[in-house]
């Protein structure tokens, strides 16, 4: 295999990022729902005031694998860290990319001084939810990911405008 070089994600790397993203959506037989632009992904994670951090792997100067994450609040534990996607893509997998990339950013976590990191992994993934587990990862089955898109935002506004 060839060297697997991990490094911090620049603006340029935007387009290479979003392929990986789209390609985790049809994974997750969700192939209509990104919908980030290239521009406004670029604006939020690379502009003044980045929303979110990202890792990515390469291979002979070719992105193959992300680690996207940012930074939450638990008032349990305090300062935490979300990571919203770990991807490698397809042709890459079992190769040790996916370790390497949790390993930067486990790394990354836990020198910055946090109490918990946290995601998220579908429970029909089980492939993911082995990996997660073996390294020491707790998958909850009780706790349900709660979440309202841009559309049920305006229903809710709309049903209940008057009572605010």
């Amino acid at each position: 295999m060839k060297k697997v070089h991990i490094r911090e994600a620049i603006a340029t790397d935007a387009a290479a990022i979003l392929a990986l993203i789209q390609e985790l959506a049809d994974f997750e037989r969700e192939p209509d729902a990104v919908a980030v632009t290239e521009k406004e992904f670029v604006q939020d994670g690379f502009g003044d005031n980045p929303l979110f951090q990202c890792f990515v792997a390469e291979i002979s100067q070719k992105i193959v694998g992300i680690a996207l994450f940012y930074r939450c609040y638990s008032t349990w534990k305090g300062k935490s860290w979300h990571l919203e996607d770990l991807i490698v893509t397809k042709a890459e997998r079992g190769k040790g990319i996916g370790f390497a990339l949790l390993k930067k950013f486990i790394s990354f976590a836990h020198d910055s001084g946090v109490r918990r990191i946290q995601w998220a992994v579908l429970d029909w993934n089980t492939p993911a939810i082995n990996f997660y587990e073996k390294h020491g990862a707790t998958v909850f089955s009780d706790w349900k990911i709660t979440q309202m898109t841009n559309g049920a935002m305006q229903k809710f506004i709309a049903k209940n405008h008057a009572s605010i």
